[in-house]
């Protein structure tokens, strides 16, 4: 089983198989608009820009779960990203990443890589979600932002907390490219 296996809801093309996506490098992330981490999105689209040529495609998959901070449906969250942040890669319909309504992709990605690879920025980070009642155990995805890097054939190779900025992504890209 790989990647490939799932589908996802397009907001141009309706239901669409991930295979679209053989022989790609995939970055996959749960994006959102409201969260304080939003600004991320400049630089996914500098590293997309920077690598799409190459073979590299981000996906983002709006949620809504984390204290609701991406409020819009998936046509909303991708015009929000285009008008706010100049965002070119795909996003694709809103999802739910945790719980029993999680994503089938979601569910499978949390399987295959259930900790988050960290960085100097992550413990503030989760420090600061348990204290406003924002805990999410085991490989529960901690928040907007998770990142999980596929590699050509499909198979997932890391996941990447929330505080994991596109700079910190580019030689783990570049090594699959």
């Amino acid at each position: 089983m790989s990647v490939y296996d799932f589908k996802a809801i397009s907001l141009e093309d309706g239901e669409i198989s991930l295979s679209n996506y053989k022989g790609k490098v995939l970055l996959i992330v749960n994006i959102a608009t409201g969260c304080g981490l939003t600004p991320q999105l400049e630089g996914l689209e500098k590293l997309y820009k920077k690598y799409n040529s190459e073979g590299l495609e981000i996906v983002g998959f709006p949620c809504g779960q984390f204290l609701d901070q991406n409020p819009e449906d998936g046509n909303g969250t991708a015009k929000f990203c285009m008008v706010n942040y100049g965002v070119t890669f795909e996003n694709f319909e809103k999802v739910e990443v945790n719980g029993p309504n999680a994503d089938p992709l979601f569910k499978y990605l949390k399987e295959q890589k259930p900790v988050d690879k960290t960085n100097d920025a992550s413990a503030g980070l989760l420090e600061k979600l348990a204290s406003i009642g924002q805990v999410f155990e085991g490989s529960e995805i901690k928040w907007n932002f998770t990142k999980f890097l596929v590699d050509r054939d499909g198979n997932v190779v890391e996941r990447f907390s929330p505080t994991y900025t596109a700079e910190e992504l580019d030689a783990d890209i570049k090594a699959l490219l």
